[in-house]
Parts: structure tokens; sequence; C-alpha cells
């Protein structure tokens, strides 16, 4: 706790004194459900470019849920990735009363954006002991992760690197961040990169919804018959969903952003679905989906720290041994390393 970074949550007094509290600490009491709140924010080891823009930073707020009770704790994160959700936390967080009934903070869930959700549900769901010390499986380690590349022309310097540091792995699964540079220039270095790729190797490619029908449906010609290819991940923008499901006929294409701008896809969407716990609202839909061997469910990362991480790696791991396993998008390499990313809060 003592590397947890960034602002403290203002309007709020904590209820009583306890040796866990300091500067910046929340308490919501009620049914002796006591919630505690720290802000924190880190630097990614290197910034993240996409069609979207360009992630240097994460910064959030961790729960601490404990019943007076028993003294049963969860834990729980919330990170939002766009700004102005990340405002709309904020105020929910500051807007949290003293004194608080079990469902009253089950309904506050679904008030606000997916990481606020997600906070709160990881936290319930680990004092219920649906995961962690108290569940029938404890916390699960991840499988093998797919290996994240930069955009742009950087991503031929990183290539080389991890091939070169995965000579002796049996799988190599590659997710490459396109739609940032001229399409006809990134298909060229597609050309070296497929070159360069094992036999054995995967390939994901991940637009962000940065490109037009035209430019999706060229990317997927020259992919289709790729035996390498795994999909394309959001190569249209929210809002053309038409267009994503014509795309799809044509080859694998993945949702990302789209199943956080219409959840309703999360029921419907029959191909494959790249799920953030961590943004992606309450985990314990989710959860149960990959319990029970919901196929083409593939978990990625949005840069946590060890309180969500844990969730990353436990569905990861249970996805594995599901129907349709896939590596999940761990992105290793990019966050840093400290307390704050410890699996032991």
């Amino acid at each position: 706790w003592q590397q947890i970074l960034g602002p403290a949550i203002s309007g709020l007094e904590w209820a009583w004194p306890s040796p866990w509290l300091s500067s910046g600490t929340v308490v919501a009491v009620g049914m002796r459900l006591q919630l505690q709140v720290r802000p924190f924010s880190f630097s990614l080891l290197q910034p993240l470019r996409t069609a979207t823009g360009v992630l240097f930073e994460r910064r959030g707020w961790l729960l601490r849920l404990c019943d007076g009770d028993s003294g049963a704790l969860g834990w729980g994160e919330v990170a939002p990735l766009r700004s102005e959700q990340w405002l709309h936390c904020q105020t929910l967080l500051e807007d949290l009363p003293q004194e608080m009934r079990r469902d009253q903070l089950e309904a506050l869930i679904h008030q606000g954006p997916g990481a606020f959700g997600f906070g709160l549900g990881a936290a319930l769901a680990e004092l219920d002991g649906l995961v962690g010390v108290r569940a029938c499986q404890p916390w699960q380690a991840a499988p093998p992760p797919a290996q994240l590349l930069p955009a742009g022309e950087q991503m031929l310097t990183a290539l080389d690197q991890i091939l070169n540091n995965a000579l002796l792995s049996p799988s190599l699964t590659l997710k490459w961040k396109v739609a940032t540079e001229a399409s006809e220039l990134e298909q060229r270095w597609l050309e070296i990169l497929l070159a360069r790729l094992p036999s054995n190797a995967r390939l994901r490619l991940d637009a962000n919804g940065g490109w037009d029908r035209f430019t999706a449906g060229s990317w997927m010609e020259l992919l289709r018959q790729e035996p390498r290819f795994d999909w394309l991940e959001q190569p249209l923008a929210v809002d053309d969903h038409e267009g994503l499901e014509q795309l799809a006929q044509c080859g694998s294409v993945a949702l990302d952003e789209s199943l956080e701008h219409r959840p309703e896809l999360r029921e419907s969407w029959l191909g494959w679905q790249v799920r953030r716990p961590a943004v992606d609202g309450d985990p314990r839909p989710l959860l149960r989906q990959i319990q029970a061997g919901v196929p083409r469910r593939m978990v990625s990362t949005a840069f946590e720290t060890g309180i969500a991480r844990r969730w990353l790696h436990h569905v990861a791991a249970l996805q594995w041994v599901g129907p349709t396993p896939a590596a999940p998008g761990l992105a290793p390499g990019w966050s840093p390393t400290g307390p704050l990313f410890s699996a032991d809060p």
C-alpha cells in the first residue's frame, strides 16, 4: 500500500478509527459491511499507441470490503480507461453514504461505468467466497499469454526480441495494434511479420475500431486463408455493427469495444468476444459463463494492479481448460512491478 499514489477522495469522513485507514480512505457502513477506498496511479513501462490515442498511465481506486460480523474480506478495483468515466466513478465514490446495506451496494453496481461495477462486484464475490482463499477453487495462475506488439514500425523490433526469447517455446501468440498508420504501410509490415512468424504461431490484429469497411475488408482478404490467423479485433467502429456482421461472414472477427457500447451483444454475438474483466462490469456473470464452458470468450488486460489482475489470471485459467482455449491478452512487459502489483493485497 505504500506504493499507492493519487489524489485523496474528498467529501467523506471515516466512520471510526482503524489502523488500516489513512488519509484518502472512505468508509461506508451498513449491515456490518465496511467499504474502504484508496486511490492509486502508475505509469506504463512504455506508452501504448492505438487507433484511439496513446495510453501513458492508469489510475483509479482500490476497494476493501469487510463483513463486520465474520471478518471476511473482499477486494476490488475501479480504474476506467476513459477520462469521462474516471470522473463519473470519482463522483460515485464520493457520493457513497457512510451506511450501506448489502442490497444497496448490489443496486449501485449497474449505476456507473463498467469499471465501477467491476470494483463492487469483485469485492462482493470475494466476500461471498466465489473466488479467493475462501472459494472451493483458489486463485488460479494464468496460462501462457499472448505477446503484445506495439503499433507502427516499432512492431518489427519488438517482434525480433520476442522471437529471440521464444525459441524454446512450444507455442506463440502475437497481438499487433494496427490502424495507427497508413493501411498500405502497415500491410507491408504485415508481410514482413508473416515471413518471420513461426509456423506454429498465432496472430491477432487489433484495430480498436480504426478502419472503414473497405480497409477492413482488404485486411480480411489478406488474412482469411492464413493458417496462423486468429481474428481481427474490433476492426470497425462500435456504431457500425452491420459492417461488423458482414465482415464476420468473410472471416474471424472478435468484438471488444462494441461489447461495452452495446452490452446486449455479449449474449448474441456468436464469434469471439474479447472480455476485459476490470472494465467489463460486475465480473460474476462472466465468471459463471466461463465456469459453464461458454465458448469463444477470450480475456484481456486493461492494465490492472495486482487486485484486479488476480481476476484476469483466474478467469484466463478457467477459459484455458474450456472448449475453446485461447491465450489471454496479459500484455507482459508493459506494466511495472512492485507491491501495487502483488496478488496478495
